[in-house]
């Protein structure tokens, strides 16, 4: 699938902003299921300094400053990407020998995938994940069923509910109100996995969506998104991430669109950055994606939600 997307960002300060300095992950990664076609962001207004490197997940990360008074500031993205359906797992080992491979034992073999399993940021451990977890992972079960057993229960338990949660809501608040949007499931649905010793990261990026059947494709109905990649090792050893999308309850396929992966939010917010002025400002934020033989017939229209919602 060939996919075009737009996502604008805009700022609007109260008072204006003297300096800042921002970050932004914008760019979608290559994958061996996705790459990226062309690729270009465009800032107003124009940065006095801009640059673009890697960071330690392999996101592209671009790194822009601001050294005049400025009122608003409008990022827009615009990235065209290929994609297919990335490859699932035939089978796994059971739980209990992955949560074996991570345990520290004196002369045993580092996995990378290891650094996965920690609390991070977002993502503290704590045994309510635990608990919640624990159905999922009778003995035996094999670490993909039993992923997918939780996600399955994440999406039948929690309700999807706009603006019941802000970007820096705990998750362990969202897993007491059984409620958030797409970046709490995840979170949640993290935390439970690495409570089980498991390795799980978080996902950012695009869901394609479908418009009901006889309706037009609405522009900037689309937004970012969010979703869980879980590491499922085979018995040789060779470590595979599947990712599962417990708001959806389904496996990603070729109507999503990888941005960055990281230990949670807090790795990948796609805008954050530093200013000097600027006590009030407004966020409104854009996204559409679209297959590149729909043609849109007005860009994105910006909206108030925020940047991870679905």
């Amino acid at each position: 699938m060939l996919l075009n997307i737009t996502h604008e960002t805009r700022y609007e300060y109260s008072p204006p902003v003297e300096t800042a300095q921002h970050m932004a992950h914008l760019r979608p990664l290559n994958l061996p299921w996705q790459r990226v076609m062309a690729h270009a962001l465009e800032i107003s207004p124009t940065p006095a300094q801009q640059s673009e490197t890697s960071d330690v997940y392999g996101n592209t990360r671009a790194f822009f400053s601001l050294q005049g008074v400025h009122e608003e500031l409008v990022v827009v993205a615009r990235s065209t990407v290929v994609t297919t359906d990335p490859p699932q797992p035939r089978g796994s080992l059971p739980w209990e020998q992955v949560r074996e491979r991570f345990r520290y034992h004196a002369g045993g073999d580092y996995d990378a995938a290891a650094e996965f399993v920690f609390a991070s940021p977002y993502v503290p451990r704590h045994e309510n994940f635990a608990s919640y977890a624990r159905p999922s992972f009778t003995a035996g079960t094999p670490v993909l069923m039993a992923a997918r057993d939780l996600m399955d229960r994440i999406h039948t338990d929690f309700t999807y509910e706009t603006d019941s949660t802000e970007v820096n809501t705990p998750a362990l608040e969202a897993l007491a109100q059984r409620k958030g949007v797409c970046q709490d499931f995840a979170h949640i649905m993290v935390a439970s996995l690495r409570a089980m010793g498991l390795a799980a990261r978080y996902v950012s990026g695009y869901l394609l969506t479908e418009p009901p059947p006889g309706q037009p494709r609405l522009v900037g109905s689309d937004a970012s998104h969010a979703w869980v990649s879980v590491y499922v090792p085979d018995e040789l050893g060779r470590g595979t991430w599947c990712d599962l999308d417990p708001t959806n309850n389904r496996a990603p396929g070729e109507d999503y669109v990888t941005l960055a992966i990281g230990r949670d939010y807090s790795d990948v917010s796609p805008m954050r950055g530093v200013i000097h002025g600027g006590a009030n400002h407004t966020l409104h934020v854009g996204v559409t994606v679209e297959p590149v033989n729909e043609t849109a017939t007005e860009p994105a229209a910006p909206t108030s939600s925020e940047e991870v919602k679905p």
